[in-house]
């Protein structure tokens, strides 16, 4: 509703796009987080990981200021990274990549043409050559048009070459999930399409914290990494973070919050919907509900999920993306082969459904807390 009727169009990599939604300001990024469930409170209890920046020095950052420094650190610590994208040089559409060209020069931070399969061309093979490469897709929606280079050539470097060459300094991040009003291309959340993929890992993160260490972990990984950025996030997540150097391993699950009756398993910004219905479920139902993020897809943390499971013996997986196919079948499957015997109850899937991503009807179509507290309760009542 902000554009012009005449905003010019252009074609790239076969895709038309609107110039004007390629215009990054501050007012155009802070639009862009006003989000339908702009809820991120920041979680209470300490970080599992804490020992890890013990005695650091803090500082209130936001999502995106955490990913901020946390590619300044890369590129101070490692003399051959660099960050390219769409519009990176100047911050950024979500202003992520503020101040590291002045403070790294053009040739470390630059920005690209506006085409995804180059950047993802150019990110394997700079990586190929043994240097650290940070790729930005300016959208997940629109990383596409690399999918082949991402799931044909960097998946597949090492194993191709029997090990004698790899691509593993390469990092791909990448904004995505619901954020009000992005419609159906800037909205959607693609992980399954490349969890299928072995050899590339998948980070999602959710709190400023974990985003900070996992992409210095993703960074510093010796295997091409996705990492997917919640953007309704960057600006509604807001916690006191280390800043210092430091990294979340990648594959490892975090318990945010205990319980007995029911296992709730998500990832990015449905955690914090999670975390709403568990409230719902514990005030009406005095039901108690475990809440567990996975933050990493690929490979995500099974043992984590199988002991709440085996514990609660009921189960709710949930994300954005729609319901075919998506990850939550991988989870579900896995979770009814080890968990069996233990459970009392149908595991429930709560996800986006089977259209695309609606832009008036984004309420009715992202998995709110209330479709959460609904299969939370058929769970306890299918058991009773």
């Amino acid at each position: 509703p902000d554009l012009p009727k005449d905003a010019p169009l252009w074609r790239a990599d076969g895709m038309l796009r609107l110039a004007t939604l390629r215009v990054a300001s501050a007012g155009a990024a802070k639009r862009a987080t006003r989000a339908l469930h702009l809820t991120a409170s920041v979680d209470a209890d300490a970080h599992p990981e804490e020992h890890l920046w013990a005695g650091q020095e803090k500082k209130q950052m936001n999502l995106f200021t955490a990913l901020n420094d946390a590619m300044r650190i890369a590129l101070e610590t490692d003399d051959t990274a660099c960050i390219f994208g769409e519009d990176v040089a100047f911050g950024g559409v979500f202003r992520c990549t503020t101040d590291l060209r002045d403070k790294f020069g053009p040739d470390r931070v630059f920005n690209t043409p506006l085409c995804e399969q180059g950047i993802a061309g150019f990110a394997i093979g700079y990586a190929a050559m043994g240097r650290t490469a940070i790729a930005e897709m300016q959208f997940a929606d629109y990383i596409f048009p690399a999918f082949d280079q991402i799931v044909n050539e960097a998946a597949k470097y090492r194993y191709r070459s029997g090990n004698l060459y790899n691509c593993g300094g390469l990092t791909i991040r990448t904004p995505c999930g619901a954020v009000g009003h992005g419609g159906h291309y800037h909205s959607q959340s693609p992980e399954a399409y490349f969890a299928h993929t072995p050899g590339l890992k998948i980070v999602m993160p959710r709190t400023p914290v974990e985003a900070k260490g996992m992409l210095l972990a993703s960074v510093r990984d010796p295997n091409p990494v996705l990492f997917m950025e919640p953007k309704v996030l960057y600006r509604a997540a807001v916690e006191e973070v280390p800043v210092g150097d430091y990294e979340i391993p990648i594959g490892k699950a975090r318990v945010v919050r205990e319980g007995g009756d029911v296992t709730m398993v998500g990832y990015g910004n449905q955690v914090n919907v999670m975390l709403k219905a568990a409230e719902m479920a514990q005030e009406q139902l005095g039901v108690s509900v475990e809440v567990i993020d996975l933050r990493s897809i690929l490979p995500w943390d099974v043992p984590t999920v199988e002991a709440s499971v085996k514990k609660t013996g009921r189960c709710v997986v949930t994300h954005e993306a729609p319901v075919t196919n998506g990850f939550g079948a991988e989870m579900l499957s896995t979770i009814q082969e080890r968990c069996f015997w233990h459970l009392e109850a149908p595991i429930k899937r709560v996800c986006g459904y089977d259209t695309p991503f609606p832009l008036v009807f984004e309420k009715l179509y992202v998995p709110d807390k209330l479709k959460l507290f609904e299969a939370v309760k058929e769970a306890v009542e299918e058991s009773s």
